[in-house]
This record gives structure tokens, C-alpha cells and sequence, in this order.
């Protein structure tokens, strides 16, 4: 499915956008865009796709969505018909005119969470009060005001992120050029990416990352959070939904192999672990969803 790029209405002079939209139903495109987003749904439901993932959304819900993260919100209604769908939007771009704010020793918690959070998340219920009122007195606010309630509301989101889980696996590229990221770690990654469509093993990335195998094993899963082969799994799984979710008219074997993967077998078990349903569940779900909830 293509993304359709999309430019952010913004002030001139502004570093973020406050957006409240009152429409029949939320933008109906799957697309991208350069900021940063915190959407509060204050009035709607449907179905949210990030990327390639799916998930139910509500009045009440709060969903951060990292930069250029590919998403749609879809509405949709229990009667059949379309109800307003309200919402209040704040968008920034972490490597816009805020960059130089937050590459600041003082915000170096705030530039973390960004790099973080590439793939978004959903806000616990419990939290729903306390980001909404930073929300409504960001809103509220004027001029120099608002930027420093918008840092209270990044900070807020902060401390929540360790609570939480990614809207989405693992994301092929990152968007966000974190000041306090490693060479090393992006370099290996990089590698992993550009070469996980070969047959890679553990020696091979060891290898090129000049360290022992076992060496290695303890430094990638410090570094990312996950094992190598979770993590080339994850990149492999990402470009085979890519391609189900084009219309590809390759079968999904084919693709499979295309992607990495040498078993069919290996294949299925690891896309359900990761998806959660076989392919063919997952492209008969997307395509409904998609198609049909509107």
C-alpha cells in the first residue's frame, strides 16, 4: 500500500502545530509526515494502522506517533452510519527548529524518549488525566507559555514510555538522528539491513562487527533490547508484510524466500510469533480493515 506523503499546515514563526479537527470522520489516506504526533481522540472510533499492525481506537484514546511513521486512522461506527469524529493534534518536528533545543544537556531526557520512540505507543489508561489536562493547558497557553508547557508534556510522555508497548515492530530505518546514539550499534544494524535479504548468521555480523560471536551476543541485546535473531527476524517479517500489504502478485513462499527466509516451515512459525497470525489471517484482516471500515 502506498504512503502518501503529507505537509502539516503550519505558522510561520511556530516550532509546533495545535490542530483540533471536527469532521464527518478522521483523514481517510494512509500517510506520513515529517512531525512528530500526539493525537487525542475526543470523539470517534475505528481502527488505527501503524505501519503494519492494527489496533482499536476509541473516544478517550491518546496515541504518540513518531516521525514519518506511516498510519491511518480509520473511522468507523457500531450503527452503520458515520458519527463526528473529533480530535486534538500536536505535532513537532524533532529535526526541525526544536533540534537545537533538544540537543541541550538539559533536555537530553527529552532528545532519549524522541530517538526511543520511533514506532509510537498508546497511552495507558491510568495516564489518560494527566496528558490530557498537559494537553488542554498547552492549548490554552500563548506565545513563549506554550513552548514550556509542550516540554512539561514531552516530559510527562517520558516517564510513561517505560511503561509501555510499541505500536508496531521493528521500524527498517530510523528517522530520528539522535545525538547520543552509537556509531558502533548503528553500523552493525545498518549492515543487518542492508544484507538481511542474504543468508546472515551470527558469525558473519560477529565478524564484521570485530568482535567474538558470544562478545557480540552481549553487546547487541545491551544495545537493541532484543537478540540478533529476533531482531533480523523482525526486519525480514516487516518487508514480507510490506509486500503482502502491495498487492504483490508473488506468492507468499515466494516472497518469504525473497525476504531471507530459507524454510517455509521456519517462516510460518516466526511471522505468527511476530504477527500473531499466519500470512494469510494477516492479509485477509489488513485488506478488511482497510477496505471496509470506513
Amino acid at each position: 500500500m502506498k504512503t502518501l506523503q503529507f505537509n502539516v499546515p503550519t505558522m510561520r514563526g511556530q516550532s509546533l502545530t495545535i490542530q483540533e479537527d471536527v469532521l464527518e470522520s478522521f483523514y481517510p489516506y494512509f500517510h506520513r509526515h515529517q512531525e512528530a504526533q500526539l493525537m487525542w481522540i475526543k470523539s470517534g472510533r475505528g481502527i488505527l494502522i501503524v505501519e503494519d499492525t492494527l489496533h482499536p481506537f476509541k473516544e478517550g484514546d491518546i496515541f504518540f506517533l513518531g516521525a514519518n511513521q506511516p498510519h491511518v486512522f480509520k473511522s468507523a461506527s457500531q450503527d452503520g452510519f458515520l458519527n463526528e469524529s473529533r480530535s486534538v493534534s500536536i505535532f513537532f518536528d524533532p529535526n526541525g527548529k526544536l533540534k537545537s533545543l533538544f540537543s541541550l544537556d538539559e533536555f537530553e531526557s527529552l532528545s532519549q524518549f524522541i530517538y526511543n520512540n520511533p514506532r509510537g505507543f498508546k497511552i495507558p489508561e491510568k495516564y489518560f488525566f494527566q496528558i490530557s489536562e498537559r494537553v488542554c493547558q498547552l492549548k490554552s497557553a500563548d506565545q513563549m507559555d506554550k513552548l514550556m508547557h509542550f516540554f512539561y508534556l514531552l516530559r510527562s510522555l517520558a516517564n510513561i514510555s517505560r511503561e509501555i508497548e510499541p505500536l508496531c515492530t521493528e521500524r527498517v530505518h530510523r528517522d530520528f538522528d539522535g545525538a547520543h546514539s552509537s556509531n558502533r550499534i548503528n553500523q552493525i544494524c545498518n549492515y543487518i539491513k542492508e544484507h538481511y535479504k542474504q543468508e546472515l548468521t551470527l558469525e558473519n555480523v560477529a565478524e564484521h562487527a570485530n568482535l567474538t560471536p558470544q562478545a557480540f551476543c552481549r553487546y547487541f541485546k545491551k544495545h537493541c533490547g532484543v537478540t540478533f535473531v529476533t531482531y533480523l527476524n523482525k526486519i525480514r517479517v516487516k518487508e514480507v508484510c510490506n509486500q503482502l500489504n502491495e498487492d504483490h502478485l508473488d506468492s507468499v513462499s515466494f516472497i518469504a524466500y525473497n525476504c531471507g527466509f530459507n524454510s517455509i516451515t521456519n517462516f510460518n512459525r516466526v511471522f505468527k510469533q511476530i504477527v500473531g497470525c499466519n500470512p494469510k489471517e494477516y492479509v485477509q484482516q489488513y485488506k478488511q480493515t482497510l477496505y471496509s471500515v470506513i
